[in-house]
């Protein structure tokens, strides 16, 4: 079934789930600031547009959240809060601060990017989810030791089966849901640690992986 994916955010992160959704032959549109950088990213990719913040969360079926995570309430004023009222929403956010190359949240516990999103758009259903890997592992989940886990959360089951779906056809087969949307701060914590690690020893090539017995 084709959706329309409306992705707020041109960056890596929303460039990469971009790829993925095409290629799954979803109609995807990228909404941005600065309309002229995406002109080479979409050439040639016919089910792929781009629009303004508020275009896009407009003609999105199900909305990605892929802006840099400390402007997330900024692109739901840009993108108009009453756009996402009854879709899917996948958050992809960290609220992520560096200074002097060195990274740090700018919430914590209790708050978090998720929990923000859902407690301002009532009317969604808010999934947090690929912000605990990077973004050229989001689509091709495969790494030399082995894959990794996908871990999610929110509070509607229907909406949390539609990302899995997604997921799942490309490629994920490990799945771990933490339960409602205000454990979001338990995913924006674990991806600090990948974060961390990236930084430290300069290198993105990592992922998670819950192992069992």
């Amino acid at each position: 079934m084709d959706e329309k994916i409306g992705i707020l955010g041109s960056g890596v992160v929303g460039k990469a789930l971009a790829e993925g959704f095409s290629r799954l032959g979803h109609s995807v549109k990228i909404g941005t600031r600065d309309p002229s950088k995406l002109q080479d990213f979409i050439q040639g990719k016919e089910n792929v547009s781009i629009g303004s913040f508020e275009e896009t969360a407009k003609f999105g079926d199900i909305i990605v959240m892929a802006v840099k995570g400390t402007e997330i309430e900024s692109a739901m004023e840009l993108a108009g809060e009453e756009n996402f009222s009854e879709k899917v929403v996948i958050d992809t956010t960290n609220p992520l601060v560096v200074e002097d190359n060195h990274p740090t949240m700018e919430i914590g516990y209790p708050e978090s990017n998720g929990k923000t999103m859902q407690d301002k758009l009532p009317e969604t259903m808010v999934v947090k989810a690929f912000n605990t890997i990077p973004s050229h592992y989001m689509c091709a989940p495969k790494l030399e030791e082995g894959e990794p886990d996908f871990f999610y959360c929110g509070d509607d089951e229907n909406a949390k089966e539609i990302v899995k779906d997604f997921a799942q056809q490309w490629g994920w087969k490990h799945f771990v849901d933490i339960g409602n949307i205000e454990e979001s701060y338990l995913l924006e914590a674990l991806a600090m640690i990948y974060i961390l690690y990236g930084f430290k020893n300069n290198h993105w090539n990592h992922a998670f992986k819950l192992l069992r017995k």
